[in-house]
């Protein structure tokens, strides 16, 4: 009793398709430097701030702001006032 062979449907639909580096979706173009001007802005007008609001805010990647945020903490711009594992909260130094 043996008939045809059955094709999927999703077997045809694949034959049309791009391998990597394709017209595919765009992803989001982000930065690695930081603009040390525009973060002292935006740090300086927030309440409190993370890592990763800064990142978002700049358009930069976390790691740009985390350094940017810890080379701020030692030049006494900044301080810490929460947080823990990594994900701390900073908070502006008023003059």
């Amino acid at each position: 009793m043996a008939g045809t062979k059955k094709i999927s449907p999703y077997k045809d639909s694949k034959k049309g398709k791009k391998g990597k580096g394709g017209s595919g979706s765009k992803k989001a173009e982000i930065t690695v430097t930081i603009n040390e001007q525009e973060a002292t802005k935006i740090v300086q007008h927030s309440k409190v701030i993370t890592v990763h609001e800064l990142a978002r805010q700049t358009g930069v990647k976390v790691s740009a702001a985390n350094v940017f945020l810890k080379e701020s903490l030692k030049k006494g711009i900044i301080k810490r006032v929460g947080g823990f594992s990594g994900h701390y909260i900073y908070q502006p130094i008023s003059s």
